[in-house]
């Protein structure tokens, strides 16, 4: 979930709570993340795949020696698969103790969102897509939807990135 933060503003009268997002963008949609879950951003790279994964992970890549999975955020949403653009960058997010790379079309920016601007999922948001949307921020008459990455993969997706022989796949 979002860290907030206390801000004091000009007329030293005001205090807010706040939160700070990493906004990108699939297809023509934006979503954020919580930027405490960030851990860095890169671009693409040479993924390696890994035999009986679910579909929507691409792949792993060595990344300083670590072995991290990487997701399509566009296949585990339904959308159409994306040729290569030197826009997409690979958003690396901290979940629990292990890194998990999500693909996404492009980064847009670092965001400042009240608290009192992000409302709850619809309730016509329903099933699993649920549990990984916390918040819809209102932003200058836009919407952007709140997502907390580190849901994103079920446990039983987890499991099986465990139990797949990951580093016999890395080519040095």
């Amino acid at each position: 979930m979002a860290v907030s933060e206390m801000t004091m503003y000009e007329d030293d009268s005001v205090v807010r709570k706040e939160r700070q997002i990493v906004a990108f963008t699939l297809g023509s949609e934006t979503y954020g993340v919580d930027i405490a879950s960030v851990r860095e951003i890169i671009p693409i790279q040479k993924i390696v795949s890994v035999p009986r994964a679910p579909d929507f992970v691409e792949g792993i890549i060595n990344l300083r020696g670590r072995v991290i999975p990487v997701l399509d955020l566009r296949k585990h949403f339904g959308f159409a698969r994306k040729e290569e653009d030197p826009n997409q960058r690979i958003v690396l997010v901290e979940a629990g103790s292990e890194s998990i790379g999500v693909i996404v079309d492009s980064v847009s920016s670092v965001l400042r969102i009240a608290d009192d601007s992000v409302e709850p999922p619809a309730s016509v948001i329903v099933g699993a897509e649920v549990e990984y949307i916390y918040g819809i921020a209102k932003i200058d008459g836009d919407l952007i939807v709140l997502l907390d990455l580190t849901r994103i993969i079920s446990d039983a997706a987890k499991r099986t990135l465990k139990d797949a022989d990951l580093r016999s796949a890395v080519v040095q």
